[in-house]
């Protein structure tokens, strides 16, 4: 499973120039075939943290009632602020806790499962990022928390800094995107509350470098990205120490190549370079994020009564999570959506 996805992924470099004037029927076409792709890569489940309109649910639905080929959806609703992480130049989005409010219902009422803020600056925010800031306030991260908690709906919230995350986690925030700089007092607590923590290790990890280079990333944002690294991986190390509930996220197309393997594949690995046993960077993907999404009675592990999501392997990955570089078989819900070691029929055969 991938936990941080955005399969209208729009980011600085050729994507965001050549895909300028995408329409939303442009969109949600490309956003099908990520789907597809990322399911014959091997990932059954995907939380969508984000996605331009309401194409997210519309893709989710698709796939769902089987019109289209593509991992379970999970969708995450943004609500942004402006001036804020994936806000546009020259344009007004919600400030204050009643715009907050109003627009994480009118999130909710289109059918998001999840709703998403950004409360710090991003390695993609124009300027200088403001990752380190705390850009939204807390009474406006409460207002949407709240609101959303009163229908059941959990809450994540796009962060770098420890001030703004701590914010949110006094207010009852349910998982931490990123986390670039987050320290061991704040870590200690988001483990004692049970928030849990994606670290797309992926966005500043020398692994994932070769997919910012794909996309024609401009320098300053892989200079960026290579300066908040250090400290983005001392945040995982630290958050893996302190027994703090992690899922997998890639922040990345789930198939992207990344250094001989998919960026769902690199990210599990990272974690078990940061201190994780292969095992738990196996559960980070699987019943971890299962849990995460309160959906652990119908996927995450191998059971009677559960979706038979399954992928075959020729070595085992509780020993040596690379294992999952050699995936020879994938099943969603029961289907076989692909089988490397099926033997083709012979022409003349019976």
């Amino acid at each position: 499973m991938n936990m941080h996805v955005h399969f209208g992924l729009k980011l600085p470099g050729r994507d965001r120039a050549e895909l300028a004037e995408e329409s939303t029927a442009a969109l949600t076409l490309r956003m099908m075939v990520n789907a597809r792709q990322s399911l014959y890569a091997g990932v059954t489940t995907v939380r969508m943290t984000g996605s331009e309109g309401n194409t997210g649910v519309a893709v989710r639905d698709a796939i769902a009632r089987g019109d289209y080929e593509g991992p379970r959806v999970y969708t995450a609703g943004g609500v942004t602020m402006t001036g804020g992480h994936g806000s546009r130049p020259g344009q007004t989005y919600n400030d204050g806790p009643y715009e907050m409010m109003k627009t994480a219902r009118m999130k909710i009422r289109e059918g998001q499962d999840w709703i998403k803020i950004a409360i710090s600056g991003g390695v993609a925010t124009d300027g200088d990022g403001g990752i380190s800031e705390a850009l939204m306030t807390p009474e406006e991260m409460r207002a949407v928390i709240d609101a959303s908690h009163r229908f059941g709906i959990k809450v994540a919230a796009h962060s770098g800094s420890t001030p703004a995350t701590n914010a949110a986690v006094d207010a009852g925030l349910d998982s931490v995107e990123h986390g670039y700089d987050l320290d061991r007092a704040l870590l200690k607590k988001m483990a004692k509350q049970g928030t849990w923590y994606v670290p797309t290790i992926m966005v500043t990890h020398p692994g994932g470098r070769e997919y910012f280079e794909r996309i024609g990333s401009p320098p300053w944002y892989l200079e960026r990205r290579e300066s908040v690294g250090k400290q983005h991986w001392l945040t995982l190390k630290t958050a893996i120490e302190e027994n703090v509930k992690i899922a997998l996220g890639t922040d990345q197309m789930p198939f992207e190549p990344n250094d001989g393997t998919t960026s769902t594949v690199r990210e599990a690995e990272a974690y078990v370079e940061a201190g994780m046993t292969p095992l738990q960077a196996l559960r980070s993907a699987t019943i971890a994020p299962a849990t995460m999404l309160g959906a652990q009675a119908k996927i995450g592990s191998l059971e009677p009564g559960k979706y038979a999501d399954i992928l075959a392997v020729n070595a085992d990955p509780a020993r040596n999570i690379s294992a999952l570089r050699k995936i020879v078989m994938i099943m969603k819900g029961g289907t076989v959506y692909r089988n490397d070691l099926a033997i083709a029929p012979q022409e003349n055969g019976p």
